[in-house]
Formats: structure tokens, C-alpha cells, sequence
């Protein structure tokens, strides 16, 4: 557990260093400053100003189901409205083998590298004094998973890649110093397969409630619960997750996770992500806004299919 977090902090700094000594884009997000929309002129602005295509990169490590991954991502206003956006957001992550001996899954190291996609549409909308961003998206998610030995010292061979996939749903709401969210994950096709000769891994449905307060301008802290289950059951419960996230300049966030669950226990995980709008310029002017407006054209979350694995005819097993 402790070699698994030196690890996830030394790529999490890595990769902020690298991203935070890259040349300066021109392209820039808008500022998010502190106060009322009227006090910040927010009410004047023009949403086409501000809602404009995002792209950029992330990475996480590990955690309760998921892989280590690093990919590239974007938002698409479709039709900005006077109040609002319709709107589509990919990502395309590769994913990579889990860290030493320590299985993300359970009980089998995920091996090799693939490539998992997620999409959503959605609608956000702002009330009428700009000071909540409400919103909607829905959207499909696939993982194709290549494995490798068990950390549980028993003997696997035939090894295989497995896919999984999932159709996803998430409601949100954000204001300057909150930011709430409730999300269901729900496992579509074949939802649970042979990974070796010994395991059998399988997607999990989940079903979470997150809450997040802005401690300062730059550092939000959050909390969550989710309940997880699959046909397999022996990861079937509840779990919390708290999150700490801090935004080390426009655009660049870092963030740190712990979850805790009595199927995977404690995880703990790291990630960034880097986004910038494409239609800056020099000598162009960036508004400033607050944190409703500019989450609008924020990334949604929780994208990652989840998997477990057990082995079959044993208790809770689901055979």
C-alpha cells in the first residue's frame, strides 16, 4: 500500500512539473474569480464568449477498479444558448499495467496496454442570477482489459483480454463555493468474463453521491459515497470517497482520492488534468467569470469502467 502511494505521488508530481514548465498556449480559459455575478459584470457577458471548445490531457493512477491511464480529451459547445450549452465531451485514455505486484482488480494484475474511450452529451444551464450552473449528460464508456499474473501467489496461465463497457448518467450542480453530483454507472453486454485459468473478472454497476466545497480559491475538498455491485457479488456495498483537488493555474488541476470499500479497502489514487479553450489569441481579452459560468464548459466525471474479479464456484462467486 505505501510503495503503491510513494508511486501515485511521484507521477502525479512528475507529470504537474512537466505540464506547469510547458510553454506559455495562447489559448487561455476564462479567469474564475471570487464574488457576486453582478459585483464580476458575469450578467453582461455573452456565453459564446466564454463557452468555447476545450482540449487538453489527463492521467490518474490506480485505484478501487481502475487502471493507471493517460490520454487526450475535449468539450464541444454544440449550441450555446443566452443561458445555456448543449454540448459533447470524449475522452481516449491508454491504459496501463497496474503498479508492481498490486492488483487493481482484486486479485489479477492488469497487464498491458489498451485503449478505453468515454462520450457524453449534456445540457447545462445557468439561473437567473448566473450563480448555479445545472446541469445533465448521459454517455458510453468501453474498456478493453489485458491481464496478467494474480497477487494472490496462486498459479494462472492462458491469459486474457477481456472488454467491458457501460452506459453512464450524471446530474450536477455547481455555485462559488459548492459543487455537487450524483452518477450511476451501469455495465452493458457482456458484463463478466474469463481472465485466466483461475479468475473471472466482471464491470460493476455503481451508484454514487459526490459533494465538494471550495476550501480557497485554488483548493476544493469533497466527499462521496457510492454502492457497487455485479453479477459476480463478492464486491457487492457501500463505499466513501474524499477528494482533495487544487488548481495550480488556469486550466491545470491536481487532485488526490481515497476510497474505501470492504471489497477493494483502502485506494488511494492521484491524477491531472490540463485544459485550455482553442479559440484565444493574443491581445484577446478572457472575461472574468465565477465558478458557475465556468463550469459549463467543465469535463464531466466519472468515466471509468469498474471491474472486479473473484474465483467462480466459490461463495459469492455468482456461480
Amino acid at each position: 500500500m505505501q510503495h503503491s502511494i510513494r508511486l501515485s505521488l511521484s507521477l502525479t508530481g512528475a507529470a504537474a512539473l512537466a505540464l506547469a514548465s510547458m510553454p506559455q498556449v495562447s489559448a487561455k480559459p476564462a479567469q474564475v474569480a471570487q464574488g457576486s455575478a453582478s459585483d464580476l459584470g458575469v450578467m453582461s457577458i455573452q456565453l459564446k464568449d466564454i463557452v468555447t471548445p476545450q482540449v487538453g490531457v489527463q492521467a490518474q493512477t490506480q485505484a478501487a477498479g481502475t487502471p493507471n491511464q493517460a490520454g487526450l480529451g475535449g468539450f464541444l459547445p454544440l449550441v450555446v444558448g443566452s443561458n445555456s450549452v448543449f454540448f459533447a465531451d470524449v475522452l481516449a485514455n491508454a491504459n496501463f499495467s497496474d503498479w508492481g505486484n498490486s492488483s487493481s482488480i482484486i486479485n489479477t494484475t492488469v497487464a498491458g496496454t489498451t485503449i478505453s474511450t468515454s462520450s457524453r452529451l449534456g445540457y447545462r444551464w445557468l439561473n437567473g442570477d448566473r450563480s448555479w450552473m445545472y446541469g445533465l449528460n448521459a454517455g458510453y464508456d468501453t474498456r478493453p482489459m489485458s491481464t496478467g499474473d494474480a497477487d494472490t501467489g496462486i498459479p494462472v496461465y492462458a491469459s486474457r483480454t477481456a472488454f467491458f463497457q457501460q452506459a453512464a448518467v450524471n446530474a450536477e450542480a455547481v455555485s462559488d463555493k459548492w459543487a455537487l453530483s450524483a452518477y450511476a454507472l451501469i455495465p452493458t453486454g457482456t458484463t463478466n468474463a474469463q481472465l485466466n485459468t483461475v479468475y473471472q473478472g466482471g464491470s460493476l454497476d455503481t451508484y454514487g453521491l459526490d459533494a465538494g466545497y471550495n476550501l480557497t480559491k485554488a483548493l476544493k475538498a469533497s466527499v462521496g459515497y457510492y454502492y457497487q455491485n455485479g453479477d459476480l457479488n463478492t464486491a457487492d456495498g457501500s463505499g466513501v470517497l474524499g477528494r482533495l483537488a487544487y488548481a495550480i493555474n488556469n486550466g491545470l488541476t491536481v487532485g488526490t482520492n481515497l476510497s474505501y470499500d470492504s471489497a477493494f479497502k483502502s485506494r488511494f489514487s492521484a491524477d491531472i488534468k490540463w485544459r485550455f479553450n482553442t479559440n484565444g489569441g493574443p491581445g484577446k481579452e478572457t472575461p472574468k467569470t465565477n465558478a458557475a459560468v465556468t463550469a459549463l464548459t467543465s469535463t464531466p466525471s466519472k468515466r471509468d469502467v469498474r471491474v472486479h474479479d473473484c474465483i467462480p464456484r466459490r461463495p459469492r462467486c455468482g456461480n
